[in-house]
């Protein structure tokens, strides 16, 4: 199993910091687990590979495309810096 464990600053509140780890098997494709943490709060779950393929449906985006872009939004934060926005609701 792979593992991640990324520092996040939601748009939401810029002064918070958050940590989200993402986990999966083969590759995000197949489905992960998702846990995010605020340092006194911890929320789990997971997303199917079934989930996946409806939301590149629902975005009407390439599937193989739509991975590629969980792959940069939720496993290289750091690169990604400035490109992605994580608002937590």
């Amino acid at each position: 199993m792979e593992k991640t464990l990324n520092r996040i600053h939601p748009v939401s509140d810029p002064e918070a910091t958050c940590f989200l780890q993402i986990s999966w098997e083969k590759d995000l494709g197949t489905g992960f687990g998702i846990l995010l943490s605020d340092g006194q709060s911890a929320w789990t779950g997971t997303v199917s590979e079934a989930e996946i393929s409806r939301e590149a449906a629902d975005m009407e985006m390439n599937r193989e495309k739509y991975v590629e872009e969980l792959k940069k939004a939720l496993v290289a934060v750091e690169e990604s810096a400035g490109r992605y926005n994580f608002v937590i609701a």
